[in-house]
């Protein structure tokens, strides 16, 4: 693998930058610092952070800047979302962190290259914006929006491309989370290959 040359100066455009535990997913209950990017085209309808489709809305940060944010918390874990992150290349913002030893996860639509360096890679493809096909051997997890019905039949279609070692996550969207909670346990239920993601941090009201 070629050597990434360490940039501290390098900017990106953050919507916002905050310690908090990761609420959802395979990493769910674990402190973490979490680095948003601004910057997204995938559009889901539903999304819950909208303001970070712009990427010019949000202020330029230098990773420098980043990582001494990330190094004041005693937590060792960085997670970068979005927006939609990989709009950019990760390699330097990647090896900056893990320079001082922090684990790296993202959580992408997968419409992008993969760039970074990576010790968790959440796969969340969207209707909105066919992914590349890097992703299905690249993701450690895939997770599933379910909004409606028709997303357990998106959903299959997507497990059946990814790599035999990641792990099946399906998660109601906020809004539809009465609807959909008890359609996606009797599901699971039924295919107990999947799990159930759930936003804890909504649940608890912590950022």
């Amino acid at each position: 693998m070629q050597e990434i040359k360490i940039d501290l100066s390098e900017k990106l455009p953050i919507m916002e930058a905050f310690y908090t535990l990761q609420g959802e997913g395979f990493h769910s209950g674990k402190a973490a610092y979490f680095i948003r990017l601004g910057g997204c085209d995938v559009g889901c309808v539903w999304c819950d952070v909208k303001d970070s489709w712009d990427a010019n809305a949000h202020p330029k940060v230098a990773v420098e800047e980043l990582l001494l944010n990330a190094k004041a918390n005693p937590g060792k874990l960085v997670v970068i979302t979005g927006g939609e992150p990989l709009m950019y290349n990760l390699d330097n913002l990647t090896a900056v962190l893990q320079s001082e030893n922090f684990k790296t996860n993202i959580e992408t639509s997968g419409a992008h290259p993969l760039s970074g360096s990576w010790d968790w890679i959440c796969f969340s493809p969207k209707k909105f914006k066919e992914p590349l096909p890097e992703f299905y051997e690249a993701a450690h997890e895939l997770k599933i929006i379910v909004f409606n019905k028709s997303d357990f039949e998106f959903a299959e279609k997507h497990a059946e491309k990814v790599n035999q070692n990641c792990i099946l996550f399906l998660q109601p969207e906020w809004d539809k989370r009465e609807q959909m909670m008890p359609l996606i346990v009797d599901y699971i239920k039924e295919n107990p290959k999947w799990r159930m993601s759930i936003q804890t941090h909504k649940y608890l009201d912590i950022p």
